[in-house]
């Protein structure tokens, strides 16, 4: 019986995974449940033994795409200071690196415009995630007050999501990488980091 309840646990944590990944790829509503079955390597038939809906999935996927979120900040940040894994944080999300990869980047820039049509599961799993984020960010940034270190963050965080999410709408990468590049100053300096020429490595 254990192995049966691991074995269903995997599977599903499977489903969740590829789901998390085309939501972003595609958006809410192009997420269909015969695509991320197959792309699991599973059957049609076996989505009802592990959600009881699309909506369900959907919250689920918002909630791992977020997940995945704090892992990357978390690897990006280890064995620095807080302030410097606050700031090599900000330099990969206002990337091209991040704008070129919105199947697996924040589900903040990939799903803002999305989210406000969708169900009850997913709009929770967001807010949730937007929550966790800024708080995660005003944890690291320099000592003050933590409610305006909170707002700081609330509006750092708004400034890159917006930034990745318009620079995937512009055609040319040229202009695109330009508008990275300065949103990227401009937060850095908001939160007290230095200038620096910034060589995007990040995969």
């Amino acid at each position: 019986m254990r192995y049966d309840a691991n074995r269903k646990e995997e599977t599903r944590r499977k489903v969740v995974q590829t789901a998390a990944t085309l939501v972003r790829e595609q958006g809410p509503e192009r997420l269909g449940v015969s695509e991320v079955m197959a792309r699991a390597g599973l059957t049609h038939g076996g989505f009802y033994a592990h959600f009881r809906s699309k909506e369900d999935l959907l919250g689920a996927a918002v909630e791992e795409a977020f997940a995945q979120g704090r892992a990357r900040f978390q690897w990006i940040a280890e064995g620095k200071s807080p302030s410097d894994g606050l700031s090599a944080f900000v330099d990969y999300y206002v990337s091209m690196s991040h704008r070129g990869r919105p199947d697996r980047g924040c589900a903040i820039a990939a799903l803002t415009n999305d989210i406000p049509r969708q169900g009850p599961p997913a709009r929770r799993a967001f807010d949730a995630g937007v929550q966790r984020l800024i708080e995660a960010m005003a944890e690291r940034m320099p000592a003050g007050p933590p409610e305006a270190r909170f707002d700081i963050a609330s509006s750092c965080l708004a400034e890159m999501a917006g930034a990745v999410a318009l620079s995937r709408a512009i055609s040319d990468d040229g202009v695109a990488e330009r508008l990275l590049d300065q949103s990227r100053r401009r937060v850095r300096a908001r939160l007290g980091f230095p200038e620096t020429s910034y060589q995007d490595t990040t995969s």
